[in-house]
C-alpha cells in the first residue's frame, strides 16, 4: 500500500466482545483439540473487522473484552480461573470477566414418576448442576456503555446467543458496526442482522497456539 492510500484510508477504532465458553465449545465443534492464542485472537480480528468495511480500511486494535463462568468446586475450573485471570488478562489490551457459575435452584426429576432427587443415591452429592448467569447481560451492558463512551467504530461479537439481536439493531441505529464472529449455521438470525461477519472456522489458523 502506498503512502498517499494510507493518508486517506479510513481508520475504525475496533473492540472485540468474547462469550468464552460458546466461543470454546463451538471452535471444539469444528476441530476438538484446537487451542487459542488470546494474544492473536484481538489483532486478528481487528484487521479482519476492518476489511469487511472496506479493503483499504484500517483497524485499530482497541481490546478484547473477555467474559466467562467457572465453577468454584472443580478444580480444573480453578485451573481456568487462574489461568484466565493472571495470563490472559495480561495480554495487551485484553480485560477478562470471569464469575462463579450458580447451583440450579430447582432439583432433576425421575422421567417415571417425576420425584424430585436432591442427593445420588450412590454418593450423596448434590443432584443440582450449575448455570451461567448474567454474562450476555454484562456482555450486552459493556457493549452499550462503550460505545456511548464513543469507545470504538466497530464491534466484533463472539456468540451465537439470539438474545443480541436487539443489541446489534440498537448499536446501527447509533453507527456503530456490529461483526458477528460466527460459525457456519449458528445463529443465523444474529448473524442476518449484524453488519458483517467473519467465518471463525476459516481464519482460525491465524489465531491458533
Amino acid at each position: 500500500m502506498s503512502e498517499d492510500s494510507l493518508v486517506t484510508s479510513q481508520r475504525y477504532r475496533v473492540r472485540i466482545f468474547v462469550d468464552f465458553w460458546n466461543f470454546t465449545l463451538l471452535m471444539r465443534d469444528i476441530e476438538q483439540d484446537f487451542s487459542t492464542d488470546w494474544k492473536k485472537l484481538g489483532p486478528v480480528l481487528t484487521r479482519v473487522a476492518a476489511e469487511t468495511v472496506s479493503d483499504e480500511a484500517i483497524g485499530e486494535y482497541q481490546g478484547l473484552n473477555f467474559y466467562g463462568s467457572y465453577d468454584p468446586a472443580s478444580a480444573n475450573d480453578k485451573k481456568l480461573y487462574q489461568w484466565a485471570t493472571t495470563k490472559v488478562n495480561t495480554f495487551p489490551g485484553v480485560n477478562v470477566s470471569i464469575v462463579p457459575r450458580q447451583r440450579k435452584r430447582s432439583l432433576p426429576k425421575c422421567p417415571i414418576c417425576y420425584n424430585e432427587i436432591a442427593t445420588c443415591p450412590s454418593c450423596n452429592a448434590d443432584m443440582r448442576g450449575t448455570e451461567e448467569k448474567g454474562i450476555d447481560v454484562r456482555m450486552a451492558t459493556a457493549m452499550i456503555s462503550l460505545a456511548w463512551e464513543d469507545n470504538y467504530d466497530i464491534a466484533v461479537l463472539i456468540s451465537s446467543d439470539r438474545d443480541f439481536v436487539p443489541v446489534a439493531e440498537f448499536l446501527e441505529t447509533k453507527g456503530i458496526k456490529v461483526v458477528h464472529g460466527a460459525f457456519p449455521r449458528k445463529s443465523a438470525q444474529l448473524t442476518q442482522k449484524c453488519w458483517a461477519s467473519i467465518n471463525l472456522a476459516d481464519i482460525r489458523e491465524e489465531f491458533r497456539y
